[in-house]
């Protein structure tokens, strides 16, 4: 799948959900995919070997590129959204990070989304950007030897607690503090369009020093087409800002996966 000359992952934590999870891999192939990306699958930061392998074995047998996977979130079904920042779970990014490592090593996937984490606003807060400061510093410097990339994404204002990160200042703020070539802002066109943003004068502002490019329409987050968002414009903008990485497809069908798709015949530039 391509669009505006980009190749175009499907993120199965999203898309496919008709389907169990180990079998959206499989209908992402079958609906012409080459590569994917997903959230972290397990509700545990390492679930173990045998688990793990589930995992780069589904992506295998549908013969698929993964290349993109997040790191341990917590418990995003409960509503979390990350522990980076959280000093009382730092044992837990541990033990995501290496199991964040068996995936990779076996699959060849680089690109690493490493959520903050909502704010406890009860607590120090200077103590919890130190934390998270200190998170991805070793997440990049964990993913730095297989020539890996920590990213960091803003979210919905209103619609993820706490979570502190909601504009691209905010980003790039916490990337030059982290200081590490191999962490870079990650962006949503959802997220950023939904807190206010204008996506195309951002993807020609700094589409070329992102990290990687997420597609979802606003509001509602469904399938470019759905909400308001031009998606010529924000296409040639991102093409002419000199962005060069994959985009992927993140974001809530309307209907079943593939009645969505008709959007990446639509634009097949490049």
């Amino acid at each position: 799948m391509r669009w505006f000359g980009y190749d175009v992952s499907a993120n199965v934590s999203l898309l496919f959900t008709e389907l169990p999870y180990e079998q959206r891999f499989r209908a992402a192939a079958g609906a012409g995919f080459a590569a994917v990306e997903s959230w972290w699958p397990f509700a545990e930061a390492h679930p173990g070997t045998e688990r793990l392998d589930t995992l780069v074995t589904a992506v295998r047998d549908a013969g698929l590129t993964l290349t993109g996977l997040n790191v341990y979130a917590g418990d995003m079904p409960g509503g979390e959204r990350g522990i980076a920042c959280r000093p009382e779970r730092a044992n837990e990014l541990d033990d995501a990070l290496e199991a964040l490592l068996h995936v990779a090593r076996a699959t060849g996937c680089r690109s690493f989304n490493l959520l903050y984490g909502q704010l406890d606003e009860a607590a120090d807060l200077a103590e919890q950007r130190t934390t998270a400061v200190g998170a991805y510093r070793r997440a990049a410097d964990a993913v730095a030897e297989i020539g890996g990339t920590i990213l960091v994404e803003p979210l919905a204002a209103g619609l993820n607690g706490t979570y502190p990160l909601t504009t691209d200042e905010d980003v790039r703020d916490l990337v030059a503090q982290v200081e590490r070539p191999n962490v870079a802002p990650l962006l949503d066109t959802f997220h950023l369009a939904h807190n206010g943003a204008d996506v195309v004068e951002l993807a020609t502002r700094w589409g070329g020093t992102v990290g990687h490019v997420q597609l979802a329409d606003n509001p509602g987050r469904g399938e470019p087409g759905s909400g308001e968002l031009d998606w010529h414009a924000f296409g040639s903008a991102l093409r002419a800002s000199g962005y060069t990485g994959t985009v992927a497809a993140e974001y809530r069908p309307t209907t079943s996966t593939d009645r969505t798709l008709a959007w990446l015949g639509e634009a097949q530039h490049g």
